[in-house]
Formats: structure tokens, C-alpha cells, sequence
């Protein structure tokens, strides 16, 4: 220890070592950066960004090695011998580059690490063999526990390098490698620096063809030079393209891909800022919600590309006529929302309405054809008439179905009077009670198939309820009641048991996929029951798929990242469903570690026909393939749809057209299909959400 203190201490100039110490500061922080961007890139751009990795990461090792040699006090005359000289550089660059190769071929076993022992190790050789062109007039002796040392300390730090990299615990993992492979970089030289004894030998002649110190200084500068350009174009190059793509992805995830207005997730986000803002200047907010009348018809009579035509027009149209102060959004299929923002009142919100009526009505020209569509329009306020975004909206709801119902009038204010429709909720929460101890609930089964061999991969089975006065009743009128009341966790238990139940008894053991509501996912028990019911049903693990929505995370990441792996721990499957329907997703997947994505059917219906839709989802796939993710696409309901998703790499689909979601008894073929007797019950791969 005593020997390598006065190593560093004593035998270095103190000039030298901190200027060495700077470059491989620097070096190695752009080393890591470009590494991470390997990890993260396919095809010909990961070629180049190994290149540039490998050829910084070696440069730089190789550039803090001889500032440091330069700064080294020899007790004779030395000099450095040209070959082994720049052996020496093109070893430390080949060994970082073919380390990082090797470490970026996967990213969950122990090639990982072998690749970063490979750099370590790439550091030790090309240590010893600058050492061996080193020239110095006496003899040189090796304490070989020193350079055992430095060997071992060189491929561990190594290691841990590509280890940090490629398995990152926090958010700065990236660049906190920097740090070993500083160590990696220092702990070889000086190790080895203190194994080196030089008796001085009079007899020993240096030759004149070494390249004397003024030289060597001269050629480390210009290879210094050389990093800190490729560091700063790649720096840029890398920036530019980053804030392009998040740019970019920002514009796509917040705007709806067929008319290129703002989503539902841009207008939460502009409600959210709206209604925060009245508190501190006084704003009114109104929101004027509908949707088109006639729109079904279009697209039953002239089909659906008649149908985005006319969503299209009526796009344009509300973006032309939007002023100051005002925005607007597309929410659903054909449901639009405009938000006003401090408007003077009653008069100037109908003054909108009528505006945007008379924009709707106009026809629009598609093939030839002249397309109609009319509409009616619900107005609420905040914060005179709604006191929450949810009510703004929900009121607003209410007052378009109200115009709807209201002869003459195309235009309706929200009053409270139109809170029937609530008590009418609350009477169907009772029911919804009721009618789950009563045995009304019931599962239909959706396949999900390869888009290669069309086999049944397994089941996604929505939630059905047979009201015995009022029929079937559609989730997407009782789920947000569940959701809202919070029966939606009881609800959701039995849908989970009852699905393991049923699975565990097919002969065929297919995978099911039960969704997770966000009120589960929040619930810190949601790991324990889950392992409780596979106990109970001896159901396998790996065949249960728990899905979530972003809706499920954004309010609590670090509660939903412990959930979730806790809940990978047991062997489940975690999928994120609706990809692609909000601005979180991209550092979504970055922090947790999904089995699947599942891309929303609204993208899916649009990729032949739109290229919005069609750029979304290839990008997504691009995404998920980087990150060894696999993808299933929702909605598929055309073969043209299958061919677009099989040529991008998309493996997994359901939809319509390979068939409708059915009752229990008929899908006895695919999971008996040996004949065996059915099993009557509850099904499997669950989704109790309103899109159910």
C-alpha cells in the first residue's frame, strides 16, 4: 500500500495527473453516454454508435495512460518506442469496442458483464503493452501481486461498467458508470505503475528512433483534440436528434392521429392548466362537448373511409375557427370538446356554439358524394356550475344528451335539474351489486392469435352484464360506475378468480389476460391476492397476464413500480395496455419492466389509411423490438391490417376478424380440443374497462 501511495505521491507530476485525470473524467462520461445509445439502437446505427464508443472509450484510456506516463519521474533517461506505441492505441480501442459489442448482444444474462471484463481487460493490455515500448536506460523488475491486482481490479471495474449500463436501478445509472470505468482506467495504471521498479543501468543504451517526451506530448495533444471534437459533434449530433424525436413523439402522443387535433390527454393537460389558472386571475372556463349526429349512418352506408373523411373536414374546420383563448379536442370516435377560456358568458359560449354548428353542418365532398353530419352541443362552466375537471366535463355530457333529447334546440346550458341521469347511475351501482351475488355477470372470450400462423395464443375475455329487466347492459355504462363507486374492486376480484378457476381446468393450457383497474393497482393487497388465487386455483404463473393502463401509474410511479415487480416475482406477466393514448408512455417503458405492450385498436384501425397512425404504431414496434419488448395490436379487423402488422414485426393480434368475443361453450374447441367434458363457470383474460 505504502508502495502505491508513493506511486501516485511521489514518482507522478501532479500537472501531468490532473490533466490526465480531467480527460478521462470527460472520456469516460461520453464513453457510458454513447454506450447507453448502443444499447438502445438497431442495424446499421448501432454499428456506428459502437464505432464511435469503442473508438472514444479506447482514446480515451489510452490518451489518460501516457499524460500520465509523460508525467512519470523515471530515474534514467526514456523515451517510447513508435510500434509498440501505437499498438497500444489501436488495443485499447479494438478491446473496447469488441467488449461493448459482446455486452450489448443481450441485456439480461451474463454476456452483460463478460463484455465489460473484456474493456477492463483491454485496459490492463494495453497498459503493459505501452509499458513494453516504454525505453528507459536500466532494467526493468515486476512485482507480480501488483499486476495480479491490477488485472483482477481491471476486469471487475469493467464489469460493473456495462452491468450499470445495461441494468440501471436509478435514473442516473448511466452516468454513475462513468465512475468505474474511471477506476477501471486508474486502478490499472497505478497498480501496475507500483509493480514497476526501474534499476538504472548505465549499460543500457535507448535507441535514437524512440519518440523522445516533446513528441509524445505532441501526439497525445492531437489525439486529445481528436476526442474532444468527436465527443462535441456526437454530443450535438446526439442532442439534436433526441429533442427531434421527443419533439416529434410529444406531437404524435398528444394529438389524434386522423384529424391532428389535441387528444384526450392534451385536453386533461390544458383543463388541468385552465382551471388552475382561474383561481389566480379570475378566468371563467367553459367546455362545449358533442358529437355527430348522423356519423354511424355515414359509415354503415359509405364505409369507414367516408367516415374519416368527414372527421377529417370536420378537424380542419374546428381549427380554422378556433381564436384566442379557445381549444379543441377530439375524445372519441366522433365526440369533439372546446374549451373557452375566460369567456364574458352565456351569450358569447352560444355565440361559439352556433359558430362551430354552422362550421359542422356544412357538407363535405367525398368522392363525388355530398356527406352531411349535424350536431348538439352541451355547455358547462367552471367555477360557477362545475367544481372539478371531471364535473366540467361530465356536466357538459350531460347537457349535450339533454340537446339531443330537447326539440328546437341544438344548443343546452348543464343545470342541476339534469342530475337524474345521476340518480339513474347510483340506482345501477345498487343493482351492480346485486347482481354480481345473483350470478347476471358473465365473460366472453376474445382470441388472440399469431399474425403468422394464425394460432390462438390465447384468450382476452371481457366482462358482460345480462340485467334481467333491462338486458345486456354495455361496459361502457356500468364499468365508469364501478370505477366511480369503488365496487370496481370487488368486482375485480371476482373477475381474477373466476378467470383462474376456469383456465385451470382446460386441457389445452392457453394464456389468459386479466385486466388491472386503477383503483387495483393502487391497492398495496393487489400482490397478496393475486398469489393467493393462483394458490387456490393452481393456476400456472406464467400463464396469467395482469394488463394496465397508463390512467393505472401516472398517479403514484413509485407505488405502481413496487406493485409491479412485486408481482413479476411471482411469475405473472405485466402488459401495458392502450399504448400510445397518452404523453407518458416513452418514460413509462423506460422505468418499468413490462412482459408486453399492447397497442391501442384506435392507431391499429387508421394504419393502412393514415400515415399519423400508421408512423405511431411502426415507431412503437421499433421501440418495443430495442427493448426486447413483445407487442400484441388491438382492434385488428381487416387483412390488410394483418399484413401491415406482420411486415413491421408485430407477432401478436385480436380482433374481429379472427372472431368476436364469445361465450364459454364456444370456444370448447380451442381449449379442449381433445373432446374432453366442459367445464361450466367463469372465464379468463378479463377486461373491466369501459373500452371492454
Amino acid at each position: 500500500m505504502l508502495r502505491l501511495v508513493s506511486c501516485i505521491a511521489v514518482d507522478h507530476s501532479w500537472p501531468h495527473l490532473i490533466f490526465a485525470t480531467v480527460i478521462c473524467l470527460l472520456g469516460s462520461l461520453l464513453t457510458v453516454r454513447l454506450f447507453s445509445r448502443v444499447r438502445r439502437t438497431q442495424g446499421l446505427q448501432k454499428f456506428n454508435w459502437l464505432f464511435l464508443s469503442g473508438f472514444v472509450g479506447g482514446a480515451t484510456i489510452w490518451t489518460t495512460h501516457f499524460i500520465a506516463m509523460l508525467g512519470f519521474r523515471a530515474p534514467a533517461l526514456s523515451g517510447y518506442e513508435p510500434d509498440l506505441t501505437l499498438l497500444s492505441l489501436f488495443i485499447g480501442i479494438a478491446s473496447t469496442m469488441i467488449g461493448f459489442t459482446v455486452a450489448s448482444m443481450r441485456s439480461r444474462d451474463a454476456l452483460v458483464e463478460a463484455g465489460g471484463a473484456i474493456v477492463g481487460l483491454g485496459v490492463a493490455a494495453m497498459h503493459y503493452v505501452g509499458i513494453a515500448g516504454y525505453r528507459v536506460a536500466g532494467d526493468i523488475q515486476w512485482n507480480s501481486a501488483y499486476v495480479i491486482c491490477s488485472l483482477i481490479a481491471a476486469a471487475a471495474f469493467g464489469a460493473f461498467v456495462t452491468s450499470r449500463v445495461a441494468r440501471p436501478t436509478t435514473r442516473f445509472s448511466p452516468v454513475a458508470a462513468a465512475l468505474p470505468l474511471i477506476l477501471a482506467i486508474v486502478s490499472t495504471h497505478f497498480l501496475g505503475m507500483a509493480g514497476m521498479t526501474i534499476v538504472p543501468d548505465a549499460t543500457v543504451s535507448v535507441p535514437r528512433e524512440i519518440l523522445s517526451v516533446g513528441v509524445m506530448t505532441s501526439l497525445v495533444g492531437a489525439v486529445m483534440i481528436i476526442i474532444l471534437l468527436l465527443g462535441a459533434s456526437t454530443y450535438i449530433i446526439d442532442m439534436q436528434s433526441t429533442e427531434a424525436a421527443v419533439a416529434r413523439y410529444r406531437h404524435l402522443s398528444l394529438h389524434d392521429p386522423l384529424t391532428n387535433l389535441a387528444n384526450r390527454s392534451a385536453l386533461n393537460e390544458h383543463l388541468a392548466t385552465a382551471t388552475k389558472n382561474t383561481h389566480n386571475i379570475g378566468w371563467n372556463v367553459a367546455v362545449l362537448c358533442f358529437d355527430l349526429d348522423r356519423f354511424k349512418e355515414i359509415n354503415d352506408v359509405h364505409g369507414h373511409a367516408a367516415g374519416d373523411a368527414v372527421l377529417r373536414a370536420i378537424g380542419e374546420r374546428l381549427a380554422k375557427v378556433m381564436q384566442k383563448g379557445q381549444f379543441a379536442a377530439r375524445v372519441g370516435g366522433d365526440e369533439f370538446v372546446v374549451v373557452m377560456r375566460d369567456h364574458a358568458g352565456r351569450s358569447e359560449a352560444r355565440n361559439v356554439a352556433q359558430r362551430l354548428l354552422d362550421e359542422i353542418e356544412r357538407p363535405v365532398d367525398w368522392n363525388g358524394q355530398s356527406l352531411s353530419v349535424g350536431s348538439s352541443i352541451g355547455i358547462s362552466s367552471f367555477p360557477d356550475r362545475a367544481r372539478t375537471i371531471d364535473d366540467l366535463l361530465s356536466q357538459a355530457d350531460v347537457a349535450m344528451y339533454r340537446a339531443k333529447t330537447t326539440a328546437g334546440s341544438s344548443i343546452c346550458f348543464y343545470d342541476p335539474s339534469m342530475d337524474e341521469a345521476a340518480r339513474e347511475r347510483n340506482a345501477l351501482a345498487i343493482e351492480m351489486r346485486e347482481g354480481l351475488k345473483k350470478g347476471e355477470f358473465e365473460l366472453f372470450y376474445q382470441q388472440q392469435n399469431d399474425t403468422v400462423t394464425r394460432e390462438v395464443l390465447g384468450f382476452e375475455v371481457l366482462l358482460r352484464w345480462k340485467h334481467p329487466t333491462r338486458g345486456h347492459i354495455s361496459p361502457a355504462e356500468f364499468i365508469p360506475i364501478a370505477e366511480k363507486t369503488g365496487f370496481i374492486m370487488e368486482l375485480g376480484e371476482w373477475v381474477l378468480r373466476s378467470a383462474c378457476v376456469e383456465a385451470a381446468s382446460w386441457p389445452n393450457p392457453l394464456n389468459i389476460a386479466v385486466n388491472v383497474a386503477a383503483q387495483q393497482l393502487a391497492d398495496s393487497r393487489l400482490p397478496q391476492v393475486v398469489h393467493q388465487i393462483l394458490v387456490e386455483t393452481g393456476l400456472a404463473a406464467a400463464r396469467l397476464e395482469l394488463e394496465i393502463t397508463e390512467s393505472g401509474i401516472i398517479a403514484d410511479h413509485g407505488h405502481a413500480l413496487n406493485a409491479i415487480r412485486r408481482l413479476k416475482a411471482l411469475g405473472v406477466k405485466v402488459a401495458m395496455d392502450d399504448y400510445g393514448t397518452g404523453y407518458s408512455s416513452l418514460s413509462t417503458l423506460q422505468s418499468f419492466p413490462f412482459d408486453k405492450i399492447k397497442i391501442d385498436r384506435a392507431f391499429v384501425d387508421g394504419v393502412v389509411t393514415n400515415k399519423q397512425s400508421a408512423a405511431i404504431v411502426r415507431s412503437t414496434l421499433i421501440l418495443a423490438q430495442s427493448l426486447d419488448i413483445p407487442v400484441l395490436a388491438e382492434g385488428v379487423e381487416r387483412e390488410e391490417h394483418v399484413d401491415f402488422l406482420r411486415r413491421e414485426g408485430c407477432m401478436q393480434v385480436q380482433g374481429f376478424l379472427f372472431g368476436r368475443p364469445m361465450p364459454r361453450v364456444d370456444i370448447e374447441a380451442f381449449v379442449n380440443p381433445d373432446g374432453a367434458g366442459v367445464v361450466k363457470g367463469s372465464t379468463v383474460a378479463v377486461k373491466t374497462d369501459a373500452a371492454a
